[in-house]
């Protein structure tokens, strides 16, 4: 039997205010950056898609309301978020994102919304960021790599979204895949380390899940390059890489899409890929995690701390199986 999700979120968590998370500074300066005229002040601070898109910034920094999700949790370093982190598009180490984050041009940014739904189309990013409230959520972020942090994000419901594009009955699943030019591909993908571009997958259920985020900022700024600016998929029970960075195209599926680990090493990527301590990666086990920063490893918890509120989408299901 489904638990009510808002008793779900208190349980987690308890009460947060805005200034629990954004950055001290920033919240008190947030109303001037809005006010100001911006291309030149905002250049070498923002992303290049705000700078084409000041009136989205602006919903961000205005129209969001205050979350209790993760107020148990500190945060990592901005410092440690944007320096530290998996996007092959950009590099195969860890810093390689950040080095080479001014590859990745996100003006004149536009999503395709494809597959069974009633409104498919190509829509800007100011289409897909208007009419939402904007929310600040603390989550465990874990990496199948064994290692992991927490975020502050900056989003909303992925299902608030996805509901205005109409999925019809046979939308069963939800596919997603990031930037990709042929002609002129971003550093990372120059090699065929994946067979681009990066494509993950969810279930109806798992992506209408109030959990699951479509982010655009961390610590109230929006988000850097190299953390997949400008929209990213965060799915907070699930291993890091199913939260696909820089998307350009949502396709609503009947049935279970290709995802790219998976087409690439399906022995060790499986489709669902929850966070469970219980079954092993081939190569390590995931009992134990390393967590940024830290001299200590910690204890894996399943479904990343989340099994509350997420555990009834698997009943039935044979976990080990669905790795």
């Amino acid at each position: 039997m489904k638990k009510d999700n808002h008793l779900l979120f208190s349980k987690m968590s308890m009460k947060l205010t805005e200034n629990d998370v954004t950055d001290e500074r920033l919240f008190k300066q947030r109303r001037r950056f809005i006010k100001s005229s911006m291309a030149l002040s905002l250049g070498a601070y923002f992303p290049q898609w705000v700078i084409a898109s000041t009136a989205a910034l602006s919903a961000q920094f205005t129209n969001r309301k205050k979350t209790s999700i993760g107020a148990d949790l500190k945060p990592h370093s901005m410092e440690d978020i944007a320096r530290y982190n998996n996007f092959y598009e950009l590099g195969y180490d860890k810093e390689a994102p950040q080095r080479n984050a001014s590859a990745l041009k996100t003006d004149g940014w536009t999503v395709e919304i494809a597959g069974e739904c009633g409104k498919p189309g190509v829509y800007t990013l100011e289409d897909i960021l208007k009419f939402h409230t904007f929310e600040e959520r603390i989550y465990r972020f874990r990496c199948v790599e064994a290692w992991s942090m927490v975020v502050p994000w900056l989003g909303f419901s992925l299902g608030d979204l996805l509901k205005r594009f109409e999925p019809n009955s046979k939308a069963k699943y939800v596919a997603f895949e990031t930037i990709y030019d042929r002609k002129n591909p971003l550093p990372g993908q120059r090699r065929k380390i994946l067979d681009w571009p990066y494509r993950e997958g969810l279930r109806m259920d798992e992506a209408m899940h109030p959990l699951t985020m479509m982010v655009t900022g961390i610590y109230g700024k929006p988000l850097p390059n190299q953390n997949g600016a400008p929209l990213r998929l965060v799915v907070p029970w699930k291993y890091g890489f199913k939260s696909i960075k820089s998307i350009v195209r949502i396709r609503f599926t009947e049935t279970q899409p290709e995802t790219s680990w998976s087409l690439s090493a399906p022995s060790e990527y499986g489709f669902y890929s929850n966070v469970n301590p219980n079954v092993s990666h081939p190569r390590w086990s995931q009992r134990r995690e390393r967590v940024i920063g830290s001299l200590f490893k910690q204890k894996t918890l399943m479904f990343n701390g989340y099994a509350d509120a997420v555990a009834h989408l698997y009943q039935g299901m044979d976990l080990k199986k669905y790795y």
